[in-house]
């Protein structure tokens, strides 16, 4: 009755990770009980969401090493792994919603996110590259576009980009926030960039110290057109969830990453916690903390 804060199934986003070829369902190490899955899999995947009434999934590719560039130009194939799940699932489960991610990090040689010269990252080349994926991404089905390669300007260039190839109604959802945080390990692992990563990202993730700053980029995404704002990590950044939420109003977002998943799996598997328990205490948390949603 009095009870403040209800966590149901509608605020759940579920990220699947995709492979090349047919009837695979790859288990991944660093993440017990996720799979990656190929195209037809997700498929049979999304119709189960849908049914339990999960109102959204996120898709990330795993491809294959050969198509990995410099520029990661299989980005701006039209009918790439990314695009090729987004129109099977959109043929076969059409009132299931697609978010779809256009950092270039499954995609480049080098793991980072955007296009690399000289050892830097460039912004606006990387922005342009974007925009385009953006684009094909629409065309196949999604939904909405979740940009997470946290360039400067890219949400207002995505704006703008989807306007006028006539993909008013597609939603972005941007990735204000994201740290430069120790808790994306089995992700890279999931998508097969842990070993090519040269460096770091701290250039262009925001420094876990900072929470003004978080703030100071979510205020541009808002500026240039972002219709809703994601936190990640989520439990170690719940006070950003909140400052993000009071700040904006804008329905926000918060991702529970690999990281997290694995420490309370890892911990449940041991049998030190009740995993089930903490699963759900921990989603409830970002509930507490203002979000709207949470990709888990």
């Amino acid at each position: 009755l009095v009870q403040e804060n209800r966590l149901t199934v509608d605020d759940l986003i579920w990220p699947i990770f995709i492979v090349p070829g047919t009837g695979i369902v790859d288990p991944i190490a660093a993440m017990p009980g996720v799979n990656r899955m190929s195209v037809d899999k997700a498929v049979e995947a999304a119709k189960e969401a849908a049914e339990l009434g999960i109102p959204a999934i996120a898709t990330f590719p795993d491809i294959e090493m050969e198509l990995r560039d410099e520029t990661g130009s299989n980005s701006l194939v039209a009918n790439n792994l990314i695009n090729q799940t987004t129109a099977a699932i959109k043929k076969a489960v059409p009132n299931i919603g697609i978010i779809t991610d256009v950092a270039l990090d499954p995609f480049t040689s080098h793991g980072h996110d955007g296009i690399l010269r000289d050892g830097e990252i460039v912004n606006d080349e990387t922005v342009d590259q974007v925009v385009k994926a953006a684009i094909l991404q629409a065309d196949a089905g999604a939904d909405i576009i979740a940009p997470s390669e946290m360039m400067d300007g890219r949400i207002g260039a995505i704006r703008r980009g989807l306007d006028a190839a006539g993909h008013q109604s597609v939603g972005i959802m941007s990735y204000a926030t994201k740290f430069s945080s120790g808790f994306y390990g089995p992700y890279r692992e999931a998508i097969n960039t842990k070993g090519l990563l040269k460096g770091d990202k701290n250039s262009y993730y925001i420094n876990p110290a900072n929470s003004t700053e978080a703030l100071r980029d979510a205020a541009l995404d808002v500026e240039e057109g972002a219709d809703m704002l994601m936190v990640k990590p989520g439990l170690a950044y719940i006070d950003i969830c909140w400052r993000v939420k009071e700040a904006f109003g804008l329905p926000t977002f918060a991702y529970q990453v690999s990281g997290e998943y694995s420490q309370i799996k890892a911990a449940a598997m041991n049998g030190w916690i009740d995993g089930e328990r903490i699963m759900m205490e921990t989603l409830l948390a970002f509930k507490r903390a203002g979000c709207d949603g949470i990709l888990t």
